[in-house]
C-alpha cells in the first residue's frame, strides 16, 4: 500500500505519495520517464524552413530533369551541327547542379543541420550563377542563325533546310522556354540563398551572444 504524507507550506498543501516497487503504477512511471523528449529544431533552421525548402527543392529537381532530358535529345539530333546550348553543355551541367541542389533542399526539410543549410547556400549560389549563364547562352542562340546556315565563303551555298523558317522558329521556341526556366531557377536559388544566409547569420549572432 502506498504511503501518503501531507505537508502545508505558505497556504499550499503538498501531498506526497510513495509508491512501492511492486505497484504496477511504478512500472508505468519508469517506462514513461525513459521516453526521450522530442527533438527541438534550432531557431536558425526554423528560419530557413520558412522558405519551404522542400517546395524549392522539388522545383529544382523537376527543372534539372527537364534540362538533362532535353540535353540528351538535342545532342542526339544535332550531333553533326550542334547549336550553341548543346555545344556549351549548359543543359547537362546545369541539370546536374539543379538535381544536387534540389536534393539537399528537400533533405534540409527533414534534418536539423545547419551545415546542410550552408551547403544548400553554396549550391544555390552556383545555381543562380549558372542560370544567368544559361540565360545568356540561350539568348545568344536566339539571335544567331541555325548551325550550318552561316555563309562562311562568298560561294558557300547553305543547305535547303536553312531556307525554311520552321527550324529556326522551333529552335527559338526551345531557347525561349529555357530562358524562362532559367529565370525561374534563378528566382528559386536567390530565395533559398537569402533564407539560408539569414539562418547562418542568426546562428553566428546567437553564438557570439552566448
Amino acid at each position: 500500500m502506498a504511503a501518503t504524507t501531507v505537508t502545508e507550506s505558505g497556504g499550499v498543501r503538498i501531498i506526497t505519495e510513495v509508491i512501492p516497487a511492486t505497484d504496477p503504477r511504478a512500472a508505468q512511471l519508469v517506462s514513461g520517464s525513459g521516453e526521450a523528449a522530442p527533438a527541438r529544431t534550432s531557431l536558425p533552421v526554423q528560419g530557413f524552413r520558412r522558405a519551404h525548402p522542400k517546395v524549392l527543392g522539388t522545383i529544382h529537381i523537376f527543372t534539372g530533369i527537364i534540362h538533362i532530358l532535353f540535353g540528351i535529345i538535342l545532342t542526339a539530333s544535332e550531333h553533326e551541327n550542334p547549336s550553341l546550348p548543346v555545344a556549351s553543355g549548359i543543359l547537362f551541367w546545369l541539370g546536374v547542379l539543379l538535381l544536387a541542389s534540389g536534393s539537399l533542399l528537400v533533405e534540409s526539410e527533414k534534418r536539423d543541420n545547419l551545415v546542410l543549410v550552408r551547403t544548400c547556400c553554396v549550391l544555390n549560389a552556383g545555381v543562380a550563377l549558372g542560370a544567368l549563364v544559361a540565360t545568356a547562352v540561350h539568348g545568344t542562340a536566339i539571335t544567331r542563325l541555325p548551325p550550318g546556315c552561316e555563309r562562311r565563303l562568298p560561294l558557300h551555298i547553305p543547305p535547303e533546310w536553312c531556307l525554311s523558317p520552321h527550324s529556326k522558329i522551333l529552335s527559338n521556341g526551345l531557347d525561349s522556354t529555357f530562358v524562362l526556366l532559367s529565370l525561374l531557377e534563378f528566382c528559386v536559388a536567390v530565395a533559398a540563398l537569402a533564407f539560408g544566409y539569414e539562418a547562418a547569420r542568426q546562428h553566428s549572432y546567437t553564438h557570439m551572444a552566448l
